[in-house]
């Protein structure tokens, strides 16, 4: 900012009458709200009377300008040279008379200039809550005005950053002789902002009518430590903290929390509900689609599956944990479309013994399934993994306990649950299971061993083996089968599966069928020339 000098004549005259009358021209006194101000004054040598006489009058027209009480602008003043004085702190005064009191009493020090000791005394001392500045908490900004009209004598730049770091905004003015690198290593950024230099002191009211300007439009929330988590809005009183649309502000003043209608109202979902805003949707599960109300999901209906389930039913496991694995049980069944000519369901519990709870061909419909789950008997005992694996192999999935025939190639899936180490091998079991074609997933929980998991499942094991630190954070797990609840998802059983009521799925089962029919009808043909044969030999020993 470039003014040219002024003549003896305009000074005296400012030295009569000047802020009272210049500052009320800038319009009503403006409301910044809750503001912590403290004037850093130049009073060294260097500073000729006139020109701290000027400075005074310039002081106390600013404070015709502010909105000053304690719930609103305090403002402190301090002066310093080869020391730091305060004129008045923070808190000593409320009303403008009582600080224009003391102004008109200052006394210049006019020694050195040591305006770095004057930022780490305003910074330490003349915005401490001992001296009358709002605590941090009460995220009300700091400002501080530094007038100087020469070179430091010490450092200022390490400790201008302190004070900044701290929260205090500062604004370096400079009068003639000041420094302008000195003034930029002081102020706050943008330095366009915070930097002024005027040539003389009769005409810092220019700066006056800028400063007093840019606090009457201030932004509380630039400051940058309102931690609003969504919105920081400037207000009269402050700045406030406000939550977008859908939320609400907890009570700490900062924090946000979307409104959650689904604990509100009745929405029907059969999975899951979800809160967006003023409004809630359902959700499925992967591999099932939400329905035509919204609210219900289909099942998996495409392909059909024989699946057992091997249920871990070690001591380790303990009663409480063995109903929720029984309910996890019974979260896999209400994906499945258990039928006769969809999916079937056997369950074997293992500890130190395998018993089957109810094989494959029981049980026709998904709730008949459940209530067999919810029957189930905690065994206890050790956890023989392997012996589990051999009686899945070499029982659950054969025709006698209801699984499908193989030449109908339905995928047989075998899901074991376990929560800890086997007690005995698994490896030979697991790759026979492997090589009879069956599906394998491993589900472990809290200390089930990682290296036995993979060896059960099938590959890749990213896709097969799941698991949960603790019994009750298992149901994300169901996201990990879908491959087992909906075989179009994930199955890979040597054959692509698709309903059986696409056309195409009804020529391949006819195709099948047929080769199976002919196959038969070779096989007959060989065991009718067989018995020709032996009545052949028959009639020749006669």
């Amino acid at each position: 900012m470039r003014v040219l000098p002024c003549s003896p004549l305009p000074v005296l005259l400012l030295l009569l009458q000047p802020w009272e009358t210049q500052l009320q021209f800038a319009g009503p006194r403006c409301r910044t709200g809750p503001l912590d101000l403290v004037f850093v004054i130049d009073s060294s040598r260097s500073v000729r009377p006139f020109e701290f006489e000027t400075m005074r009058q310039f002081l106390m027209g600013l404070l015709r300008g502010l909105d000053l009480g304690p719930n609103a602008t305090r403002v402190g003043v301090i002066q310093y040279s080869s020391q730091v004085q305060s004129v008045f702190r923070l808190g000593a005064f409320s009303r403008r008379e009582d600080m224009e009191r003391a102004i008109r009493a200052l006394v210049p020090l006019a020694q050195g200039t040591m305006t770095g000791l004057a930022i780490q005394y305003a910074m330490n001392v003349a915005f401490s809550v001992a001296e009358g500045a709002r605590p941090p908490e009460a995220r009300v900004p700091r400002v501080a005005v530094i007038v100087t009209d020469g070179r430091p004598q010490d450092r200022v730049a390490e400790v201008a950053a302190q004070a900044r770091a701290r929260g205090i905004e500062i604004y370096a003015v400079g009068v003639q002789r000041a420094d302008v690198g000195s003034l930029r290593a002081m102020a706050s950024p943008p330095l366009d902002e915070h930097v002024f230099l005027v040539e003389s002191f009769d005409l810092i009211q220019e700066f006056g009518l800028q400063f007093q300007g840019r606090l009457c439009a201030i932004d509380h929330c630039s400051f940058g430590n309102h931690s609003c988590q969504h919105e920081c809005v400037n207000t009269l009183g402050g700045p406030r903290c406000h939550c977008r649309e859908g939320h609400d502000l907890l009570p700490d003043g900062k924090s946000c929390q979307a409104r959650d209608l689904c604990n509100g109202v009745d929405h029907g979902c059969e999975f899951q509900c979800v809160s967006e805003g003023l409004t809630y949707r359902c959700l499925c599960p992967e591999g099932r689609q939400l329905q035509a109300d919204g609210k219900s999901c289909n099942r998996c209906r495409e392909g059909h599956v024989d699946l057992v389930l091997l249920v871990d039913g070690s001591k380790s496991v303990r009663p409480q944990n063995f109903e929720l694995v029984k309910r996890f049980v019974n979260q896999i069944v209400d994906f499945l479309d258990v039928s006769p000519e969809g999916t079937r369901v056997g369950l074997v519990q293992f500890s130190s013994r395998v018993r089957t709870e109810f094989p494959l061909g029981r049980y026709g419909t998904a709730e008949e399934v459940k209530q067999a789950v919810l029957a189930i008997e905690y065994m206890e005992r050790g956890t023989m993994t392997g012996l589990a694996l051999r009686h899945m192999v070499e029982h659950s999935f054969s025709e006698a306990q209801g699984a499908r025939p193989r030449v109908l190639n339905v995928p047989r899936v075998g899901l074991v649950f376990t929560d800890g180490r086997s007690q005995d091998d698994i490896s030979v079991w697991a790759a026979r299971a492997k090589e009879e074609g069956i599906v394998m997933y491993a589900v472990g929980v809290g200390k089930a061993v990682e290296e036995e998991l993979r060896e059960i499942a099938s590959e890749p094991a990213e896709l097969h083996v799941s698991y949960s630190p603790d019994f009750n954070t298992m149901t994300h797990l169901l996201e990990n089968l879908k491959g087992s609840i909906c075989p179009e998802e994930g199955i890979s059983a040597g054959t692509e599966l698709r309903s059986p009521c696409e056309c195409e799925s009804l020529v391949e089962f006819q195709g099948r069928t047929l080769g199976a029919l002919e196959s038969l009808t070779q096989s007959l043909a060989q065991l009718m020339a067989r018995l020709e044969d032996l009545e052949n030999q028959l009639a020749t020993h006669k």
